[in-house]
């Protein structure tokens, strides 16, 4: 059992559309001690190479829910991009010129002291999954 007053928060992002991590990624993270209480900005990160956002800001002592926000469409025009070049005939954007379809993804999860919380996310172009991972 651990004796730590805080929870510790990871996260990665895996692209299932392409089958690799999603480099790149702006990560934000919040913190509240309760339902009613206010969000509080903790700072944030980037995803790595492989898709990782490993040094994410520590939580305060007291917290109860943890947001994480994930600016993912920097990253889908980028891809978009990438792969129109790749394939002449591919339209720059995967929904057919309207944009990107999830501009970010937030996700919300509540946490107890001495955890550790892993929330990978899945994430393809029109769609996404998260789990508590280790």
């Amino acid at each position: 059992m651990s004796t730590s007053t805080t929870a510790s928060v990871s996260t990665h992002i895996l692209d299932t559309s392409a089958g690799r991590p999603a480099a790149g990624v702006a990560v934000r993270l919040a913190a509240r001690s309760g339902p009613d209480a206010p969000w509080q900005a903790l700072g944030g990160s980037a995803t790595d190479a492989d898709g990782r956002c490993k040094d994410l800001p520590a939580l305060p002592e007291g917290t109860a829910h943890v947001r994480l926000d994930f600016a993912v469409e920097p990253y889908w025009e980028t891809s978009a991009n990438k792969q129109a070049e790749a394939q002449q005939d591919a339209p720059a954007h995967r929904d057919g010129g309207a944009g990107v379809f999830f501009p970010e993804v937030a996700i919300t999860f509540a946490v107890v002291p001495g955890e550790h919380y892993h929330v990978p996310l899945l994430l393809s172009p029109f769609g996404y999954s998260v789990y508590r991972g280790s």
